[in-house]
């Protein structure tokens, strides 16, 4: 039975009719949650006034590492200074290869290019938009030295098999998990696979500081030594520089505020599963979208990003703009085609399946703080898209055609 919207509540009966307005992430909602908290946190650092490599620093290092199940964790001040640090600590360096997917967001590959190195691209899975491990082995030279695999939207790459073509090649691998915030595969957390894990805190993650920030884990003791060396200018004790190090350490600052969210993260992760499963079960069988993949038994997607598919995307991200939707797509340029990186000599066709999805991804309004009212009128109004498409069909004797318009 059609229910009609006077006899619904008013959330539910705007979910379904009138516009309202979703945003993709809405940071202000977790804020005014945990206020309190953070004013505290912050103001115990200002009272200390120690900002750099502070004590909420050391705290939340520590307690990263322990989450994540390596020994060491290095704050770093962003995500693409936790991979480029990694490779410049594992020696990576000028006129050597590393593989890295060609879907994936460009910094993976600007922090090959930083050291000197060449990022060699390489093709991902259609299903979890993730690096194809078979087609590591062909990309893989005498020069090649690392792999990254990103752990992309939240779900885990295919780490058994790629660790494996990396041992048959002693290659060296350094995750991009800075979307795989608590992602897992068989309880052991993305970034504890390779030799070392790279995390963003940039305000949108699982796991967001109130600015640019980031770490790296690892289980190695030598190369965590490195790399808190060279966030800090290379130094192994004040004023004493044994190699070129950088300015790049972990603010005491957003430390605090990680230190509020963190114990609060795997709580965060289990509603945008939620909110996954509500997606899926709103928009199974809708139109020609594809949802996103399922994860193999063991694996745990942690859904930064809720990434579906659809011919008719940019068609359908007008009509959700429409709508007071707000969607993203991650990404719409590949690696190989973007300008900055002509100079790697790809062309068109290089990598089909990435190209094939920058054309048909969208990414829909994903965040702990999600209602499911807001869900539904996200999902209702993708049906109605659907629904109200224009269609062309011949009669009969296939003389005459005539427009059909599904209801609004």
């Amino acid at each position: 039975m059609i229910q009609s919207n006077a006899s619904m509540p008013s959330s539910i009966a705007d979910s379904l009719g009138n516009r309202r307005e979703v945003p993709f992430v809405d940071l202000q909602r977790q804020i005014q949650s945990l206020q309190e908290e953070f004013r505290g946190a912050i103001w115990a650092v200002c009272e200390r006034a120690d900002f750099i490599l502070g004590t909420e620093t050391e705290r939340f290092e520590q307690a990263f590492a322990r989450w994540t199940g390596v020994d060491y964790a290095i704050g770093v001040a962003s995500g693409l200074d936790a991979l480029r640090l990694s490779l410049v600590a594992l020696g990576i360096k000028k006129d050597d290869e590393v593989i890295v997917p060609a879907n994936t967001f460009i910094a993976t590959a600007l922090a090959v290019t930083a050291v000197g190195a060449r990022p060699i691209l390489v093709d991902c899975e259609p299903h979890s938009h993730n690096l194809d491990p078979t087609k590591i082995a062909a990309a893989v030279t005498n020069r090649t030295r690392a792999i990254m695999p990103v752990h992309l939207s939240g779900h885990p790459a295919n780490m058994a098999a790629i660790t494996l073509v990396a041992d048959r090649y002693q290659l060296a691998i350094v995750e991009d998990a800075c979307q795989a915030h608590g992602a897992s595969i068989q309880g052991r957390q993305c970034g504890a696979w390779g030799n070392a894990g790279c995390f963003s805190f940039y305000p949108g993650k699982n796991l967001g500081a109130f600015g640019d920030a980031g770490i790296v884990t690892t289980n190695d003791s030598a190369l965590a030594q490195k790399i808190r060396r060279l966030r800090h200018y290379g130094q192994q004790a004040k004023y004493d520089h044994i190699e070129l190090g950088c300015n790049s350490r972990l603010d005491t600052l957003q430390a605090a505020v990680l230190n509020v969210k963190l114990p609060r993260l795997d709580g965060w992760n289990i509603a945008r599963r939620k909110h996954a499963d509500q997606y899926r079960q709103s928009l199974q069988g809708v139109g020609d979208l594809r949802l996103p993949a399922f994860c193999p038994d063991g694996t745990n997607h942690v859904y930064h990003l809720f990434v579906i598919e659809s011919e008719q995307r940019d068609a359908l991200q007008q009509h959700l703009a429409a709508a007071g939707v707000q969607t993203g797509i991650h990404y719409p340029i590949p690696i190989h085609l973007q300008p900055a990186y002509a100079d790697l000599g790809y062309r068109r066709g290089a990598f089909p399946v990435a190209e094939k999805l920058a054309s048909r991804i969208l990414s829909l309004p994903m965040f702990p703080e999600l209602r499911s009212e807001e869900i539904e009128y996200v999902a209702s109004s993708i049906r109605r898209f659907f629904s109200k498409r224009v269609e062309y069909e011949s009669d009969e004797n296939g003389s005459e055609s005539r427009q059909v318009v599904g209801a609004e």
